[in-house]
């Protein structure tokens, strides 16, 4: 009976193995993809962009690998140089993949509801506290925090969202006494920061707050978001778009 039951449980963990398998082989979750399709889903979404990509990693690749037969042709040891040239060369064409995917993704998030969300989940995560779409009005034009050594920064993420940035920035001065609250506008407008420029734009802003003032006001901030019940927001520009997630995380390397 013993052995029976052993078998049984047996066949139901190969089952469900077999099952996990086939879940991930077929998983429009990036998280869920091996190494090689990673890399062949970010050249796609690359190629896909900018049709010059393939010359682009290949010029990569042969360029690193000619300079690595001149060394070799001059210092000795030519194998080595060969091949420090080649691993030099796939290094850098991943390199120049992922500039271009982070390009192409952008270029997707314009005008994309929540788009600066992916601007924001670039920041350095121990350095900023980054809270996405804590307000947001039934045209989808919202606004996102962030906290951190620049300051208290609240982000206005669509063309009407002025007003929405205005509300939000005086109800948080109204509540967080002594802390400047500072906005931003995503746009191409004079006075506003473009999608592709924002994560540059907030980690050159001069610092302002010590690390011990950035956790202060984000524990400040969590009691705020516990008062004020905020409208569910899909996460991401692009709630539906496998691609989409991929690129954010081929942007993490």
């Amino acid at each position: 009976m013993a052995s029976e039951r052993a078998k049984e449980l047996a066949r139901k963990q190969r089952a469900e193995a077999k099952a996990l398998k086939a879940a991930k082989k077929n998983s429009d979750n990036p998280a869920d993809w091996g190494t090689l399709r990673q890399l062949r889903e970010t050249y796609k979404l690359a190629a896909g962009h900018q049709s010059s990509t393939p010359w682009i990693l290949l010029a990569c690749v042969l360029g690193c690998t000619a300079l690595g037969v001149v060394l070799g042709l001059w210092l000795g040891w030519l194998v080595m140089w060969i091949v420090i040239g080649v691993l030099g060369g796939l290094t850098l064409g991943l390199y120049v993949m992922q500039r271009i995917v982070k390009k192409a993704a952008f270029a997707r998030a314009v005008d994309q509801p929540g788009g600066g969300e992916m601007a924001l989940s670039m920041l350095d995560k121990k350095k900023w506290h980054c809270t996405p779409a804590v307000a947001i009005d039934r045209q989808m034009n919202c606004v996102h925090r962030a906290v951190g050594p620049g300051g208290l920064l609240l982000i206005g993420d669509g063309r009407g969202a002025h007003n929405l940035l205005h509300a939000e920035a005086k109800r948080y001065k109204q509540v967080l006494y002594g802390v400047e609250v500072q906005t931003i506008m995503i746009g191409d407008k004079n006075g506003q920061v473009r999608l592709q420029e924002l994560t540059k734009y907030i980690t050159k802003l001069p610092r302002t707050l010590s690390t011990e003032q950035v956790e202060e006001i984000a524990y400040r901030l969590k009691g705020l978001d516990r008062m004020h019940s905020r409208v569910p927001m899909p996460k991401g520009p692009l709630p539906t778009s496998g691609n989409m997630k991929m690129s954010r995380r081929a942007m993490r390397g």
